[in-house]
This record gives C-alpha cells, sequence and structure tokens, in this order.
C-alpha cells in the first residue's frame, strides 16, 4: 500500500510505500468500540464513594408514631427515599473499572483504525519536524502550511524536546511518540499526520 507524503506546501505528490496488513485491514467497527471503551475505562481511578444507610449520621428514633398523624409511616430519617438518607447501593472507593483486552485484539483495533484513516483520506505522512528553538509561532506556521483545517495528531519516531514544547500550547495539536499511540487519540483527530520513521515503527509493533 501507498501512503501520501505531505509536503510543507500542502502537496501530496510523492508516496511512501507501507504494509497492507497495518494501513490495509477491513474496518471492525465492534473492535474499534471495544478497544476505546476498554482504554477509556481503564484510565478511570475508582476514588469515588457514598454513604449507605449505616453511614449516615441520623438518629435511628422513629419519626413519628406509625399510625394517626395522617403522614406516609417513617421508621428512620437514614432512609434512602428521604432526602440526606444514605444511597442504596453506594459506591464504594476501592471500584475497580478495568477491562481486559488481549494484546491481539489491541494491535487489531489500532489497524483497522489506522486503515479507515487512509481510506478517509486523514492519514498523511510527513518528514520529520524540526525547529531551532522552542517557538510555538515556528510550529505554528509549519502546521499552517500543511493546509489541514480541525484537529491534527502527529506521530513521531522521536519527539524532539524543541517540538515538545513548541506544540503543547497549541489547543488543536497534539504531538506523540510511536509508544504514546492510543486509540481514543486516533478517534478524536480530524487528521492524524505520520512521520516516515513512525511508519516504521508502526509497522515493527502492529503488523
Amino acid at each position: 500500500m501507498d501512503l501520501k507524503l505531505l509536503s510543507g506546501n500542502g502537496e501530496k505528490n510523492e508516496t511512501v510505500s507501507a504494509s497492507d496488513a497495518l494501513f490495509g485491514r477491513e474496518y471492525n467497527e465492534a473492535l474499534i468500540h471495544q478497544i476505546v471503551v476498554a482504554y477509556q475505562a481503564n484510565g478511570r481511578q475508582g476514588t469515588r464513594a457514598q454513604k449507605g444507610r449505616g453511614e449516615i449520621n441520623k438518629s435511628h428514633k422513629k419519626p413519628w408514631a406509625q399510625k394517626g398523624t395522617g403522614r406516609a409511616r417513617a421508621g428512620q430519617a437514614n432512609s434512602p427515599l428521604w432526602r440526606g438518607g444514605g444511597k442504596i447501593f453506594p459506591s464504594s472507593p476501592d471500584e475497580n473499572f478495568s477491562q481486559k483486552v488481549n494484546r491481539k485484539m489491541y494491535r487489531a483495533g489500532l489497524a483497522s483504525i489506522l486503515s479507515q484513516l487512509v481510506r478517509e483520506d486523514r492519514l498523511s505522512v510527513i518528514e520529520p519536524i524540526t525547529l531551532d528553538s522552542p517557538k510555538t509561532k515556528g510550529f505554528a506556521q509549519k502546521m499552517k502550511g500543511f493546509g489541514l483545517a480541525g484537529t491534527v495528531l502527529v506521530v513521531t519516531d522521536k519527539l524532539e524536546e524543541n517540538v515538545y514544547l513548541s506544540s503543547r500550547n497549541l489547543p488543536d495539536v497534539l504531538v506523540l511518540e510511536t509508544r504514546e499511540l492510543d486509540p481514543v487519540s486516533l478517534v478524536r483527530f480530524n487528521h492524524v499526520l505520520v512521520t516516515r520513521g513512525a511508519v516504521v515503527q508502526l509497522e515493527e509493533t502492529l503488523s
């Protein structure tokens, strides 16, 4: 498979050969959904906690008589039906949200996402981005030269310090190394730019 090489002026005249197993895989929506949900779930922390009925600091005395008042019968003020009462099924602070995804499935899901990005013309190969000094303006001009509208994800084989410092203030641009690539970022951004070296690393890792 040939991937389009995007030059600094936004032209796609050249191509870069890539693996069909990685960039030519069929679209598997169910698998992509599974790995995206699992990735987000594994990032959650089970730190939330709610109080049950027995943990509410209220009197256990019967609020009023069972009969004769005209009101609904009530046993305790910590009832879950009352305002300020305990929860029926409270969340515990040690709740585990993690989901297991096999390595083979995870790699296949990433390959399916990359292949769909190629079919939608949202993925392009670029030359490595270099900057002489950490200047956000210089990096923004380079990104503007690609002529892409919307959010942009840049995947590089090696993240230089000047590129990292220059890109972190841009809200619509994210620069990641190949080893940091995740399915949520691939799905979230409108365009994905991959360097030549990153293509080789992805083929070695995911193929």
